[in-house]
């Protein structure tokens, strides 16, 4: 299983990208490192989703301000298996990452 790097996205404006998926018969502990490279403060949401397009109750971020040069940074997050991180920002020069452990559950 893997353990380090499991994802990462040049998030675009206003566009909810997948940026892991934990694979089947799997589950992960993963950490969100969210990361504005641009000049303006733009709003970030975070889902835990069983999709690409996340529902309303699965956001554990919504609209949170990250400023210029900033880092939002989410830990602990538990994953089963087929579930995804998806991120959406207000702007363009998002860097999204996803860091953590997969465990296999057989």
């Amino acid at each position: 299983m893997a353990t380090g790097r499991l994802g990462a996205a040049d998030v675009g404006a206003t566009t909810n990208t997948t940026v892991y998926t934990c694979p089947a018969d799997t589950y992960a502990v993963v950490s969100v490192n969210i990361c504005n490279r641009g000049a303006d403060t733009s709003a970030i949401r975070i889902a835990v989703a069983t999709g690409d397009t996340p529902g309303a109750a699965e956001y554990i971020e919504y609209d949170a301000n990250v400023f210029s040069t900033n880092v939002l940074e989410r830990t602990g997050i538990v994953l089963s298996a087929g579930q995804r991180i998806v991120v959406y920002s207000s702007l363009a020069n998002i860097s999204a990452v996803v860091v953590g452990i997969e465990t296999a559950t057989i």
